[in-house]
């Protein structure tokens, strides 16, 4: 049992978690552990190939990009990959709430950071929290950086009409003690178990008082990372729990009445269709990579060198003005223009604004269009 509801002194139902995790919480029917046994190779076959894409750290900001997105976009955030793409390259953006995007970004890559000296914590949660809630679209106060020292509630105006009530604080500070056991815990549990379970938890505790659900989702790649199933960061959940929203909602929800292999079964579903998707999309880099090189090496010797390290910059940098291409050659504007518009013959770039004479960006549309899918 994960917890019951209980009425608290101010007349509304809160969930109690019991300690965590409870006795047979980690044995699974056959089906699933078979599905466990699936999932394991195929995070092992897309590792092996990040380990031969070439230039694997410039694709990698793309896939952080992209699951961001998706993550910013369960909470409601209107922007798009593009939008946030166009602000991380100081293009203005009408749409203020990109800037979501970008703190999972900065959040996740310093999570990736810190645990090369710091273990996966509670203290290492709260300082992804802060990064990723200071300044970012909220529906009240966040406090970032720290557990809630009040209720919360999961939809509806008050506890009393809320959806789900999290546990009150003392029941929250005891539920957080044994997630971080759990978190730390050397038990024989298959990893992808593991990281389930503990994503399940974490939501059902609730314990900031925004930033939940991105948090919580950052949590699972981070412990992708933390547990050696991937030596490099190319499989994220976000955008199969943002395909498929209002079920991973349900399951969440059944997670909290006990259904706890129903949600393994959905989150393993979710790593099955991820594993195979990034798959694919590592393979269409690929193939775009040697395709578009072709076309930069043809060029004579000069044009050809600084054409490979623009086309390099540009699988992490995918929106860019010609200042950008200054930067990444010292060339002249003029020349930078030049070498804009020599990528634009060969159709790897594209004007983003072809009407516009003043501050114009070009966009990498075909790279782009393999995450943007």
């Amino acid at each position: 049992m994960i917890g019951t509801n209980q009425q608290q002194p101010a007349g509304f139902d809160a969930f109690i978690p019991a300690p965590f995790p409870p006795p047979g919480a980690t044995d699974f029917s056959q089906p699933t552990l078979a599905k466990a046994a699936r999932a394991h190779h195929l995070i092992g076959k897309l590792d092996g190939i990040t380990h031969i894409l070439p230039d694997v750290d410039f694709f990698l900001y793309m896939f952080v990009q992209k699951d961001a997105t998706s993550s910013a976009q369960i909470e409601g955030t209107k922007a798009t990959m593009v939008d946030a793409l166009e602000m991380d390259a100081g293009v203005a953006t009408q749409k203020t709430d990109a800037s979501d995007i970008l703190y999972y970004v900065q959040a996740l890559n310093y999570g990736a950071e810190r645990l090369k000296e710091l273990p996966l914590s509670l203290r290492l949660i709260r300082e992804i929290h802060a990064l990723l809630m200071t300044g970012a679209r909220s529906t009240h106060f966040a406090d970032p950086g720290h557990f809630r020292k009040s209720q919360n509630w999961i939809g509806g105006t008050s506890p009393a009409s809320a959806l789900f009530v999290p546990p009150p604080v003392d029941d929250m500070s005891r539920a957080l003690d044994d997630f971080e056991a759990f978190l730390h815990s050397e038990a024989p549990v298959l990893p992808l178990f593991h990281i389930a379970l503990i994503h399940a938890q974490f939501e059902t505790i609730h314990p900031f008082l925004d930033g939940n659900g991105r948090t919580g989702r950052l949590l699972i790649s981070m412990l992708l990372y933390h547990q050696d199933l991937l030596e490099r960061p190319a499989l994220f959940l976000s955008s199969y729990f943002r395909k498929h929203q209002k079920l991973y909602y349900n399951k969440l929800h059944g997670y909290h009445e006990n259904e706890i292999e129903e949600w393994v079964d959905f989150f393993l579903d979710g790593v099955l269709d991820t594993a195979n998707e990034s798959i694919s999309v590592c393979k269409e880099i690929t193939k775009r990579r040697e395709h578009d090189m072709e076309k930069i090496q043809a060029l004579g010797k000069r044009e050809s060198e600084s054409g490979v390290l623009i086309l390099r910059n540009l699988y992490s940098r995918p929106i860019v003005t010609t200042r950008t291409v200054m930067e990444w050659t010292g060339f002249t504007r003029a020349g930078a223009k030049k070498v804009i518009d020599r990528f634009i013959d060969l159709e790897v770039l594209y004007a983003r604004d072809p009407e516009s004479t003043y501050d114009r960006s070009y966009i990498y549309k075909d790279y782009v269009n393999i995450f943007v899918y």
